[in-house]
């Protein structure tokens, strides 16, 4: 840790340190006399909820300026989309079918990987949720092109622990749905949504809603699988029903391989000219 010359107090780490080693009586025993900060059981109580909402924004933010992360490509998918070589234990045979998009999440991570490290930065650094399937494709991508990616974990009954592929220093864990998916959206400078279920359609609408709104900057939108979205979305009857724009169809465009959506991601801009790079690269 950086001496801060600004600050002439004694630092909090130290103290934590000092009160491992108090005389054990009833009254340090007592949860009342645990230093505030470092006192788990005083941290998790409901009426701390702010704090621990304040913490959880903080502690990616700060590690990921620090290790210079400028801006994001997100891609979101389903955990249950198994690689190719375990197709045969699909649960379903649209899981099966869809083992594709594992190789082609794989693929595009590591080619926008490869360029990134090609023009020698922090930039287009590949976010996923961090888990298995269409997350793990992600982040092992990138693995295989030598660089670094993101893992944005949340504690969950199941499906929870972080794949093998997540650069260790950038894989962060969390309680609040909330604060993890701002993580995914104040970098990103692409999003990029395969086959999934709740949680990736979830992810999908609240970006495409923060952007309708103008609440974000619109960014490059691609949606992998052009057959799979219209068949669990009828978009067009969104707008035939009034409750969408016809502009809003345009917010997101449908691409089924990895070199389709770069070439997607090159050509993107708010009213389809066409363009040489995407945002922050």
């Amino acid at each position: 840790m950086p001496e801060d010359h600004e600050n002439k107090f004694r630092r909090s780490d130290e103290d934590r340190a000092a009160a491992r080693g108090v005389p054990d009586t009833p009254q340090t025993r007592a949860p009342s006399y645990a230093l505030a900060f470092a006192d788990d059981d005083f941290l998790a109580r409901p009426d701390m909820r702010p704090i621990r909402l304040q913490l959880e924004l903080m502690k990616p933010e700060l590690l990921m300026n620090e290790a210079g992360v400028k801006s994001t490509i997100v891609l979101f998918g389903g955990a249950r989309i198994p690689d190719p070589v375990n197709k045969a234990q699909a649960r379903t045979q649209t899981l099966a079918d869809l083992t594709k998009y594992y190789d082609e999440a794989r693929t595009f991570a590591r080619l926008m990987t490869e360029r990134s490290l090609a023009n020698d930065t922090c930039e287009n650094i590949i976010a996923t949720g961090g888990g298995p399937g269409v997350m793990e494709a992600g982040n092992r991508g990138a693995h295989e092109a030598g660089g670094k990616s993101i893992g944005l974990n949340i504690v969950l009954p199941h499906e929870q622990a972080p794949n093998e592929y997540v650069t260790p220093e950038l894989c962060f864990n969390f309680h609040y749905f909330a604060v993890r998916k701002m993580h995914f959206l104040m970098r990103a400078s692409a999003v990029c949504v395969f086959p999934g279920g709740f949680g990736t359609l979830d992810e999908m609408f609240e970006a495409l809603t923060l952007i309708q709104t103008g609440r974000m900057a619109r960014v490059p939108f691609l949606l992998f699988g052009r057959a799979f979205w219209e068949g669990i979305i009828n978009w067009q009857a969104l707008a035939d029903a009034g409750t969408i724009a016809q502009d809003d169809l345009k917010l997101f465009r449908f691409v089924e391989t990895a070199e389709e959506a770069i070439t997607a991601l090159d050509d993107w801009d708010d009213k389809g000219k066409k363009r040489k790079d995407i945002p922050g690269r």
